[in-house]
Parts: structure tokens; sequence; C-alpha cells
């Protein structure tokens, strides 16, 4: 029986406009919050990080669609596993106001298969 095939996948995310609302000293715990959905994807069961970019350095604002703000690439070994990482926004708390981590990023899944370089 062969191993299941991985599914690559591309989690971009984007900075909402509410985040630029933020006074300056107020916008740890939100990084805090987003430190905590990179760690709880990479300790989802089977997955695989494989590379994250972040391009704040040549993009400020808000990003309304392509290109986003930041992107982890990660094999999943499953769809509901995707799911599950979308669903951390929808969890992770962010301040004592119980806001959540969707106020201030979105996510889209890009879902495939690995490409493979062909030998020449």
């Amino acid at each position: 029986m062969s191993e299941p095939t991985p599914i690559r996948t591309l989690l971009c995310l984007a900075v909402q406009p509410v985040f630029f609302d933020l006074p300056f000293d107020q916008i740890g715990p939100v990084w805090k919050a987003t430190q905590a959905f990179m760690a709880g994807v990479a300790k989802l069961e089977g997955v695989t990080v494989l590379g994250t970019l972040d391009d704040d350095q040549t993009q400020v604002g808000t990003s309304p669609a392509f290109p986003w703000t930041w992107y982890m690439l990660c094999d999943f070994p499953d769809r509901q596993s995707v799911i599950a990482a979308c669903n951390l926004l929808r969890t992770i708390v962010v301040d004592d106001k119980d806001h959540r981590l969707w106020k201030y990023m979105r996510v889209e899944a890009r879902m495939g298969r690995a490409l493979t370089i062909p030998e020449l």
C-alpha cells in the first residue's frame, strides 16, 4: 500500500484594514496571535511547513486581493487539515475583548499537487 500524496497548499494571508486602524501600541497582541497561527499550523498532525514569505518590506497597507501580505507553503495530509488550519483564524483570541484573529487577517488556501521539475 502506498503512502497518500500530500496536498501542497499555499496559505495566502492578508492583513485587514481594521489592523491599520489600531494605535501602534495595540498591534502587539495581533502579532502574538499571528505567531500562534503559524505555530498552530506547524503543529497540526502530518503538516510539513515548507516555507514562508512576507512581502511587508515592499508592500505597505492592506491587500484587497493578490498580492497577499504573507504566505505559508505547506504539505497537508488531507483537505480536513487544510480546513483546520484556516479555522485557526476563527479560534485564536487576540485580546481581552474576545476578538478573534479573523478580525485582523483573512486567509485563502490554494491546494494542488507538488509540481516536479523535469530533468532535461
